[in-house]
């Protein structure tokens, strides 16, 4: 995510080297609002990758991993939801660099 600021663009990081990816529009995030979801391994590297949408706790740990680790906009598309994302967001521990990212392309989730 780059945002044209006076001194230029800046690259909000999920993580050392790696950009936060931002999707264009919260329109286009249609993943699941209920139900069980089973995160690949290349989003989530722990062995417990099933996540019960019902389950607050478990909602919150499932965004905060695809958030962080997203790396295709189809990713975003699958398994976030806009009223989920927006709903949850005060709630997320997020990285700064990816709440910044997606506060300065939504500033809808800013508002939260």
């Amino acid at each position: 995510m780059q945002d044209e600021s006076a001194r230029g663009p800046v690259a909000y990081l999920a993580r050392p080297h790696r950009p936060a990816l931002v999707a264009r529009t919260l329109e286009e995030l249609r993943g699941p609002v209920r139900g069980v979801v089973e995160l690949p391994q290349r989003l989530m590297w722990n062995p417990q990758r099933r996540f019960d949408l019902d389950n607050h706790d478990l909602l919150l740990w499932m965004y905060e991993n695809v958030l962080r680790e997203a790396i295709r906009h189809d990713e975003l598309r699958r398994f976030l939801n806009r009223k989920l994302l927006v709903q949850v967001w005060p709630e997320l521990n997020l990285p700064h660099g990816v709440r910044r990212a997606w506060e300065a392309r939504h500033p809808a989730l800013r508002a939260r």
